[in-house]
């Protein structure tokens, strides 16, 4: 596995000019926000800014979320959590604060003393023929007034399945696909547009994070009682937070230390005997001080084979997570830091001797990874008149992965640095706007692996097994980027992006990005998009799961870096009807690779390939998408996807295999009043689609698999501070036929674990409660 060492010389005089001229900037903004650095040191100290927290709740004493509350004739502003608990730094302008909440009297409070909690309770605006009606509070997200269409999925959404962990929080979403990569190491990917997770750009704290190594398993990593909300946004995003987003980008956003609950926990179990626990509380040590201690343990070690074949059904898992994190804010600044330790073991393979070959050894799949991550974002507010910020974001992530396929072993570990330097400001109005900043992204991977197979118990004449091959890659790249945000009354929004980019083993790229937003009339909104992305592929961190196989590894020397661009259509309709409002969302995606590593298992059935893209790659996506409240505590969404997705191999177009032709989704969620229960359905329709082409001699499989559906079920009973659930999931007991080739056979030439379109275990059954004690 070789990487192609260019020409570092610039060949483009404007792109090194761009680059120069935007570092100057920066590091005059860096000596500015320094300053305020001393500034945010001596605020400590007594006598300084602090903050003002306090908490909203409406006639009956339930918290009010989404309450505006701002200083009197200042900018400083902000809005109630989902508790009703609020933050705000103190003003030197002003000692009012203003409430003011939709269907509630507005209100004054005069603050003279700034370290007294406020309880502030909000009074009904009854007039006359007016009646005030709460709606429940919803699980999905779509912000009308951003320009880039993007879903925010909240804890009331994660709560309407098991959710134990950050894939299996997608059940419920029509946009994200996510499947097994192979049967024996339980490793998962997300699919979006029709295309691998390898070209969603995946950010936690919104910085890029799972690279690498964590590509293939760290949908894992992120315990579900965890998070606060996901943002899903499709396409291209903002260059702000790099080149990477091809297909999109999600970003994970972890519970906060200020509007977290004191404590939490959430308990697990299944009828496979997977169990975990889940724990979190948060501590303020000062009103500008807070932190918090999540924890989360699970274990899955009971083997199951219900298809008979002699591999168990999923991989016998263990693994702890612990978190820590801090919270600083006063009214120049807000710090965020905290650090992640993660250790997990999996196991899979052979649960007994069942192949023709009775000589022969289990063939089992043994891997144990250590990760640590460190993060720290820093904002500091410049110029509140001209709404001026500018921020500084840190991150360093360390990975160890020891695994072994049978007797072929890959052992990786990764170093991962990053930086990213921000400065924004309104150019005279908020009606125009902009952002700069500088950014730098070091990886570094040293593995160890062996693609040689062969069988461990024949004994071959004069053969020496080959040695293992270390192999050590790095790049830096470093970059700089300006965005332009022109807002007409949100009516009209343009959002113009470009990032110039040195990669230490790519050379200079650019990437340009715009985005569109009209408002044709308040229930007619249409967006529009266009822009690249970029990547670098790492060929076996990010597709270990193949060694899975008997396939020998053909990888291609002098690998390009991946180019692709994104375009896209969306038109959001919000009708009322019968007093209530439905939404309806079309979208087209359209993604045309210029430059890709093609992942082959088409030419050869008993070889894997890694080759630069000789002719056209596209992804075509259609969804649509309903959702309506049919009468109060109810909700419908429904939603249908057409995807077609396409890649030259070896000359020839064809359809990527293992991706299905389409999807349809139907969720229903009803909570009764006062919030007692709640019953949550989801199906899932997926359509079938295209198998690598089998040995046209020996065909081991069909060359297509057919549609199938997906039902899951959950009903919640909620208390005071307490809630149990019961759940079913794959309701109708669907798995895939046979999803392990030659299974009999596992150190045969035949053998392959990675074939896999559907569901690899049966119906679920589980249950589980949760309980916290809410900040008052």
């Amino acid at each position: 596995m070789h990487h192609k060492k260019l020409n570092k010389t610039p060949r483009n005089k404007i792109l090194r000019i761009f680059v120069l001229f935007y570092m100057k900037e920066m590091s005059r903004i860096l000596n500015k926000v320094l300053l305020y650095i001393v500034f945010v040191i001596l605020s400590t100290l007594p006598g300084f800014a602090e903050s003002v927290k306090g908490k909203v709740t409406g006639a009956k004493e339930e918290p009010l979320t989404g309450v505006l509350i701002h200083w009197k004739n200042t900018s400083i502003a902000v809005s109630s959590d989902e508790n009703g608990l609020f933050l705000i730094p103190v003003s030197t302008e002003s000692k009012e604060l203003q409430i003011s909440y939709v269907g509630y009297t507005p209100q004054i409070i005069l603050v003279n003393d700034t370290s007294e909690f406020l309880n502030i309770h909000m009074k009904e605006n009854h007039t006359l023929e007016e009646i005030v009606v709460s709606e429940r509070r919803m699980g999905t997200i779509s912000s009308r007034q951003a320009v880039i269409q993007t879903q925010r999925l909240n804890s009331a959404e994660f709560i309407r399945a098991a959710c134990c962990n950050l894939s299996e929080s997608f059940e419920t979403n029509p946009s994200v696909d996510v499947s097994y990569s192979d049967a024996t190491t339980g490793a998962k990917q997300i699919k979006l547009l029709g295309l691998s997770g390898t070209y969603v750009q995946m950010l936690t704290e919104n910085f890029p994070n799972f690279r690498g190594l964590a590509s293939t398993y760290g949908l894992d990593y992120v315990p579900g009682p965890w998070m606060e909300s996901i943002q899903i946004s499709k396409g291209t995003s903002s260059v702000k937070n790099g080149y990477e987003a091809i297909t999109g980008q999600i970003n994970v956003e972890y519970k906060k230390p200020p509007t977290s609950d004191i404590a939490s926990a959430n308990v697990f179990f299944a009828d496979n005997q997977r169990y975990e626990v889940n724990a979190d509380g948060s501590y303020l040590i000062n009103p500008n001080l807070s932190t918090g201690l999540l924890v989360h343990y699970s274990n899955e070690e009971k083997e199951f084979d219900m298809n008979h074949d002699g591999f168990i059904d999923t991989p016998l898992k263990h693994q702890f997570n612990i978190m820590n994190r801090w919270h600083y804010q006063n009214n120049k600044m807000i710090s965020q830091s905290g650090i992640k330790f993660l250790t997990e073991g999996r196991r899979g393979g052979q649960t007994e001797n069942t192949s023709t070959e009775p000589e022969a050894s289990l063939y089992t799949t043994d891997m144990s990874s250590n990760r640590i991550e460190l993060f720290s974002k820093n904002g500091f507010f410049l110029n509140p008149e001209r709404n001026e910020s500018a921020a500084f974001i840190v991150s360093g992530t360390y990975q160890d992965q020891k695994s072994s396929f049978g007797i072929r072993p890959y052992n990786g570990k990764e170093t991962n640095l990053y930086a990213n330097l921000m400065y924004e400001t309104n150019l005279k109005t908020p009606m125009h706007r902009i952002s700069t900043g500088l950014s730098v992204n070091y990886d570094y991977f040293n593995e160890t692996y062996n693609l040689f197979y062969f069988n461990p118990n024949i004994v071959y004449s004069d053969f020496h097994y080959p040695a293992n091959t270390t192999e050590k890659t790095k790049e830096t790249t470093t970059g700089a980027y300006l965005e332009y945000t022109f807002n007409k009354d949100d009516k009209l929004i343009i959002l113009a992006g470009l990032r110039a980019d040195y990669s230490s083993m790519h050379d200079f790229f650019v990437t340009p990005r715009l985005h569109l937003k009209y408002n044709f009339t308040d229930w007619m909104h249409l967006r529009a998009s266009a822009g690249k992305g970029y990547r670098t592929a790492h060929v076996l961190p990010e597709n270990s799961f193949y060694l899975a196989s008997s396939r020998i590894f053909k990888i291609e020397e002098n690998l390009d870096q991946e180019e692709a661009w994104n375009y896209s259509l969306n038109l959001s309709f919000y009708i009322p009807i019968a007093g209530k409002e439905l939404t309806i969302n079309g979208e087209w995606y359209y993604t045309d690779f210029q430059k890709q590593v093609v992942i082959d298992v088409d030419s050869d059935p008993h070889a894997v390939s890694f080759y630069n893209l000789n002719g056209k790659s596209y992804s075509s996506n259609f969804q649509i998408e309903a959702t309506y409240p049919f009468f109060r505590g109810f909700t419908l969404t429904a939603a249908y996807r057409a995807m077609d997705a396409q890649t030259t191999y070896q000359g020839v177009l064809k359809k990527r295999p293992l991706t299905g032709n389409y999807k349809g989704l139907i969720t229903a969620s009803y909570q009764t009043p006062l919030r007692k229960w709640q019953f949550d359905f989801t199906s899932q329709f997926n359509g079938g689609g295209r198998m690598p082409d089998p040995d046209k001699t020996n065909p081991l499989w069909n060359q297509t698999f057919g549609s199938y559906t997906i039902l899951n079920a959950q009903i919640s009973k909620f208390f005071k501070t307490w809630s149990v659930y019961i759940g079913a999931e794959n309701i109708l007991d669907y798995t895939q036929e046979h999803p392990i080739i030659a299974a009999e056979k596992p150190w045969g030439a035949d053998f392959d674990a990675t074939m896999i379109w559907g569901p690899l275990h049966g119906r679920k059954i589980y249950i589980g409660a949760r309980w916290n004690l809410p900040r008052l």
